[in-house]
């Protein structure tokens, strides 16, 4: 086993991976930057070590800081958590060609399954469903045009290397995609290093559905059930829950199969999510796979009693984990709540500033991941989420209703954050009947 491991994020994963560590007997090191040196996470690690300034660039995106910092603390392991490097497979090969353990899947099946053209094509080769659109990277502006009369309007440009919501365009038509285009590639480049774009057909009024994987890289995939996750604002992700209140018995199984057919295609090894998009219609379509720990991943673990980041550690570190041999057995109903440093009554502004007063909720059934705390000054410079809550409950009412009471007894003081408007899709009639897919924040908006 692993004795000491470097966790390359910050926030409340970097703690959540911290406290893995600790039930794994491994210390833990915490890189952070130069706002984040009173974070909880750094306050809590074995050791910590800062990296560089406050812009990601300088500090949690700096690869040759990082392993610095691994190399001066003895750490033999790096843990990635999400976000920043987490996909960047040049970071694992820097990692593994200096002898410091991945806690992640290989190398190449990240560079093939974060290009999202490459990705599509190897899952059609699986026999999963694709979304009808580009066989890879569109080449310019009339290839696009040409694609998108073939495929039929509306369609979607992404970026082949985006993730989590960026990179997305709707285009209606031919004039939008021509105004759209070329700088939705310019986008594309800032944001991620890589202007390629591929097209999709737009599906309407999907429902957005995810498979928690596991394998072992060798051909052995066990799946941990679904997560539904079609309650989105702007492609990000609000409210995560399990199981999804909207799919067929049948359905969920057949998603089952597509998930497990396409990982072990390409013989994937660690903790990963494979998405869907369902139809009302019920059609299946895959639309990519995430090979990083996922931000609700709590829900998976609150339905099934498995502790994913610990399984996760074990089975890089040692190659086995009993979650391989485990068979899924879905123990009731969880939903997990995402609190933002934001204001919903202004465009959902960010709100960085300095928390005055913190009271999480508690109680049977209800699990807080946060790394807050009174006087905690929330920076400008990263993500906004502050907190995770999630609640268990026999059914989808009783965790529904316990969500309800962990958010109005939450007390987040100082700044504003997205506490209200969780409250009020969870109270709104058509989310308490499961009658939802991606486009109801758009629709209750209106």
């Amino acid at each position: 086993m692993y004795k000491k491991i470097l966790i390359a994020s910050r926030g409340e994963i970097a703690l959540r991976i911290i406290r893995a560590c600790r039930e794994l007997d491994i210390r833990a090191v915490a890189v952070h930057s130069e706002a984040d040196a009173d974070s909880l996470h750094v306050k809590l690690a074995d050791e910590d070590v800062c990296i560089g300034g406050s812009q990601p660039s300088d500090s949690y995106l700096n690869i040759p800081r990082i392993i610095s910092a691994a190399e001066i603390t003895g750490a033999d392991a790096i843990h990635p958590a999400y976000g920043f490097l987490s996909e960047n497979p040049h970071f694992a090969e820097v990692c593994m060609s200096c002898n410091i353990g991945w806690i992640g899947p290989a190398p190449e099946i990240m560079q093939e399954m974060g290009d999202k053209a490459v990705a599509r094509r190897l899952m059609s080769q699986a026999g999963l469903p694709v979304v009808p659109g580009s066989e890879g990277v569109v080449a310019n502006e009339e290839s696009a045009l040409k694609l998108a009369e073939e495929t039929g309007y509306p369609i979607m440009i992404k970026a082949v290397a985006g993730g989590g919501g960026r990179g997305i365009r709707i285009i209606r038509n031919g004039d939008e995609l021509k105004e759209l285009f070329f700088a939705a590639g310019r986008e594309a480049q800032t944001a991620f290093g890589d202007g390629g774009l591929y097209i999709e057909k737009f599906l309407k009024n999907p429902r957005h559905i995810e498979v928690q994987i596991f394998g072992d890289g060798n051909g052995r995939i066990v799946h941990l059930g679904e997560r539904e996750c079609s309650i989105q604002r702007r492609h990000q992700k609000l409210l995560e829950e399990s199981p999804s209140p909207g799919i067929s018995a049948a359905t969920r199984e057949r998603i089952f199969e597509y998930a497990l057919a396409g990982a072990r295609h390409i013989k994937y090894g660690s903790l990963g999510t494979m998405e869907f998009l369902v139809t009302p219609e019920d059609e299946i379509y895959f639309l990519e796979m995430n090979t990083r720990v996922q931000v609700e991943h709590p829900v998976t673990e609150m339905v099934t009693g498995f502790d994913l980041i610990k399984e996760q550690i074990r089975l890089a570190s040692t190659g086995v984990s009993p979650l391989l041999d485990a068979e899924f057995a879905q123990r009731g109903h969880a939903i997990e709540c995402r609190i933002n440093a934001e204001d919903p009554d202004r465009n959902f502004k960010p709100t960085p500033g300095t928390i005055t007063f913190y009271h999480p909720p508690g109680g049977p059934g209800v699990r807080v991941d946060s790394h807050l705390y009174d006087g905690y000054t929330v920076p400008p410079y990263y993500d906004s989420l502050l907190a995770k809550v999630i609640t268990w409950g026999a059914d989808r009412e009783e965790a529904r209703r316990r969500m309800i009471r962990s958010l109005e007894e939450c007390v987040i003081e100082g700044i504003p954050t997205t506490i209200p408007f969780q409250l009020w899709i969870l109270r709104n009639a058509s989310f308490t009947r499961g009658d939802f897919d991606t486009s109801f924040i758009d629709r209750i908006q209106q």
